[in-house]
């Protein structure tokens, strides 16, 4: 394995543009989140609400109708279009063009949801983020993954990595089938975990924020909602995913002398967003 290029705030800030002083909704990007399913709508929140919360200027979430009332008391923000199912998505469609798409927090593994996504999987064109049942889904269905458009980014932590491309006995040999898998299907693979590495075909970055906080149900939620967010509000994918795992971290690290890890749950990393793009932004935190 050779030596990953190390994620810094002096590497994002080559790349990372503040919000435009004249900027309006229409202009920051519009996405999409299909997310959750029956007990598992918190899921589709916690993306959509990252995303938001991330510089977005529109967010329409896609969900089972279960999760209709859920999404519109819980963040009035975010636009909800639901499936005709009441438990689990069984036909995505939506009338609307966004700039990106995030797929698979909480949608489960429903045999009609494994259809749901091949079917969405054929048309869709927009820049993509996989995470969580989707990336299991394609792992039950690996001739799907030809499927999938170039610089799509997927988000596995290791359990669903390891469905991906298989058993690895070293860390060296789980990089090398991880880039292996990168460059055979054009895609970058956020590898979550202490720390986060990503890998785009022959290059491996690793993320320097973030601590064991972090180790928490929906996390992975919300770095799903925000690497979303930046790649609809037209960052170039790799640079989504440098960006996302960037500021996901370092919500944590800013949050830890106030929660301590045990009482860090993923909410405070979405309450945390604005203090992390402060500190990338040198603005005195008060």
């Amino acid at each position: 394995m050779k030596d990953p290029l190390l994620i810094t705030k002096q590497e994002i800030l080559k790349f990372y543009k503040p919000i435009n002083p004249h900027t309006h909704k229409g202009l920051q990007g519009h996405a999409v989140i299909i997310a959750g399913s029956y007990g598992k709508i918190g899921a589709a929140v916690l993306a959509s609400k990252s995303c938001l919360k991330s510089g977005c200027g529109l967010v329409t979430t896609f969900t089972p109708k279960c999760g209709y009332q859920i999404l519109q008391i819980s963040i009035p923000e975010v636009m909800v279009i639901t499936d005709e199912n009441n438990n689990f998505i069984t036909n995505i469609h939506f009338p609307i063009i966004p700039q990106a798409i995030a797929i698979g927090p909480g949608i489960g593994q429903e045999l009609g949801t494994q259809k749901a996504v091949f079917e969405f999987l054929r048309v869709n064109k927009a820049p993509l983020v996989l995470d969580a049942d989707a990336l299991n889904i394609l792992s039950q269905n690996q001739s799907w993954l030809e499927l999938v458009p170039e610089n799509t980014i997927l988000t596995p932590h290791p359990k669903e990595l390891e469905r991906l491309i298989g058993k690895w006995n070293s860390e060296s040999e789980k990089f090398q089938k991880t880039t292996a898998f990168s460059e055979k299907y054009k895609v970058i693979i956020v590898m979550k975990g202490a720390p986060t590495y990503i890998i785009n075909k022959t290059e491996i970055y690793e993320n320097t924020t973030g601590n064991a906080a972090l180790a928490t149900a929906g996390s992975g939620d919300t770095l799903t909602g925000i690497i979303t967010s930046f790649l609809a509000q037209g960052y170039e994918p790799k640079y989504a995913a440098k960006l996302g795992v960037y500021i996901h971290g370092l919500t944590a690290d800013i949050a830890l002398p106030k929660t301590g890890y045990q009482s860090f749950i993923a909410s405070d990393i979405t309450e945390n967003l604005g203090k992390a793009f402060l500190e990338l932004e040198n603005v005195t935190i008060r």
